[in-house]
């Protein structure tokens, strides 16, 4: 049996002993199943939301607001990262800023973004882009600075100048520690997505979905709801994985653990 069967077969008996706990908890207990669906009602209740459309609907609104989200603040928190790792003084004076905005929760924003920026789509981007901006930017400040310096010195021998040395030196080799961030952003971003950004200021979506259905007293959609939105993170990490490599292949780099005892050398100097 190879490694990919292996795996699956894992996956399928950690969630048959799930569902085997979860049937056998309804069972042993007096709890009403309209409190607490049974797995065959939240089956159901799934293979409703996929015939009659509803759940493509709000989950295409999910995926749109996430990725412009995600992507805006995936793109400014690099540069900026790649410019204050680069700039000693200035992020002295920078970061004091940033770590007091940064444990603040962006739901707790909620109440201004909405009288900001109304109802729809833009609340949920904001939030969704407060969510994933501190942790790229820290990421990146922090690996530019554990550049080393000696392939600024040969890309000064070389006489390699900006943009040059930021894009073809620093960048490369400070992605995969830059890719950790890009984790721990995508993780935080889609669970303040979906617990916060559309359920607040929001009238679609995956996180409308379970609100709707709370409200129509639907535990079953509710559950259904909370399955599709893990199903979609871990897709969605995944993705995320595979772009990390196919950048790091494109660069010539390696994942920082695969580099004990040997340094990360960018395409560019070898």
């Amino acid at each position: 049996m190879n490694n990919l069967s292996k795996k699956a077969l894992n996956i399928f008996i950690g969630f048959a002993i799930l569902i085997a706990i979860w049937q056998t908890v309804i069972l042993v207990t007096t709890i009403n199943e309209n409190l607490f669906p049974t797995p065959l009602m939240v089956w159901e209740a799934i293979i409703s939301l996929i015939a009659d459309g509803t759940l493509f609907v709000h989950l295409q609104i999910s995926l749109f607001r996430f990725a412009t989200g995600y992507i805006l603040a995936v793109v400014i928190a690099i540069i900026l990262g790649l410019f204050l790792g680069r700039m000693e003084r200035v992020w002295n004076i920078v970061d004091p800023i940033v770590q007091v905005l940064r444990p603040v929760a962006p739901i707790a924003w909620a109440p201004f973004i909405v009288l900001w920026f109304g109802i729809g789509n833009a609340p949920a981007i904001v939030i969704i882009f407060i969510a994933a901006f501190f942790p790229v930017l820290l990421s990146t400040v922090s690996a530019v600075k554990k550049v080393d310096k000696t392939y600024l010195k040969v890309a000064e021998n070389l006489e390699i100048k900006q943009p040059q040395l930021m894009m073809k030196i620093i960048l490369p080799a400070a992605f995969p520690y830059i890719a950790n961030g890009l984790h721990i952003a995508l993780g935080t971003a889609w669970i303040f997505l979906v617990s916060g950004g559309e359920m607040v200021g929001a009238q679609s979506g995956l996180g409308y979905l379970i609100v709707d259905a709370r409200n129509l007293l639907r535990l079953d959609l509710v559950l259904a709801g909370i399955i599709f939105i893990g199903l979609c993170g871990l897709i969605l990490d995944k993705l995320i994985m595979v772009f990390e490599k196919w950048i790091q292949k494109q660069w010539g780099v390696a994942q920082p653990q695969q580099n004990k005892g040997r340094k990360i050398v960018p395409d560019t100097l070898c």
